[in-house]
């Protein structure tokens, strides 16, 4: 079946959407973004990806396209109309079309562009399929707390990961201590079972809403959390890592920068967090058709 996106009221076969030419998300990357998992049907923290949107929307001073009930509705016709279960829904909000002048322009209508994008959540393959990463300078802007689609500083990140043969980036700062992946939050284990994870305070880092979810597990559940930031060194030297996103969800790391974590499989710590966050995420999901937005 042709993929169907949503363009502004519009829902259109996928390779007919389009947006205008002087739209400011193509041409200042004037823009924000979420993407939801949707699995088995159900979208996986639904409002927390929501909430962290309006909040990117508000920093950037950017009119919200519509009410959060109404985008809801779209959202979940998007999936209808897709007849697909198991998917990233991706959510762009730009501040709208208009000609091409630094400044914001008055009285533009923000735009909206909504699309799916399949995925496979099997959790076996997700726990055996351990990550390699390299680690390269963090060169982003100093507002990592806004999901912006300003980036150009990942894809460069991502790319070398892709040159090296790794899966993904982990950026580190001037001192040496790991920030984040290109897309995803960064964690390790020690050898004492502490899970740590750099704080989201300030701007430093974007504040994952997967990471919260497994943050407020941690708690639930007795393990041992500590946010501080760590050292590339630290990195190398953890029993267990992984990185976390709404679509990885959590994805176990065997190497870095070429040195293997661990024994290169998937740690006790980490798999019981996999099981945690799954059970959990089955649990939050809001069902497709229970047409429930407020």
């Amino acid at each position: 079946m042709p993929r169907i996106a949503y363009v502004n009221g519009r829902y259109l076969p996928h390779d007919e959407a389009a947006v205008h030419i002087e739209d400011r998300g193509l041409q200042f990357a004037d823009s924000v973004y979420e993407v939801v998992a949707l699995i088995d049907g159900h979208l996986a923290d639904e409002k927390g990806h929501l909430d962290r949107l309006a909040r990117s929307m508000d920093e950037l001073r950017i009119v919200p396209p519509m009410g959060r009930a109404p985008l809801r509705l779209a959202m979940r016709e998007l999936v209808r109309r897709n007849r697909i279960d198991n998917a990233g829904l991706y959510i762009q909000v730009t501040r709208g079309v208009a000609a091409r002048y630094f400044a914001f322009p008055k009285d533009t209508p923000s735009s909206i562009i909504m699309t799916l994008r399949h995925a496979n959540y099997d959790i076996g393959p997700r726990k055996s399929a351990m990550k390699k990463i390299v680690s390269v300078p963090d060169i982003r802007w100093l507002r990592r707390d806004i999901k912006s689609t300003a980036l150009l500083a990942q894809v460069l990140a991502r790319q070398i990961a892709v040159d090296e043969r790794a899966h993904d980036a982990w950026m580190f700062d001037d001192k040496g201590f790991v920030t984040e992946g290109a897309a995803s939050n960064a964690w390790i284990i020690d050898s004492k079972k502490n899970l740590i994870t750099r704080p989201a305070k300030g701007n430093s880092i974007l504040k994952g809403v997967t990471r919260t979810a497994l943050q407020e597990l941690c708690k639930k559940q007795g393990v041992k959390f500590v946010e501080r930031a760590f050292t590339l060194k630290e990195a190398y030297a953890a029993k267990e890592a992984f990185s976390s996103s709404a679509v990885a969800l959590i994805a176990p790391v065997s190497h870095i920068d070429g040195k293997m974590i661990g024994n290169g499989k998937i740690g006790p710590v980490t798999e019981t967090l996999f099981d945690l966050y799954m059970d959990y995420a089955n649990n939050v999901k809001t069902r497709q058709f229970a047409w429930d937005p407020k």
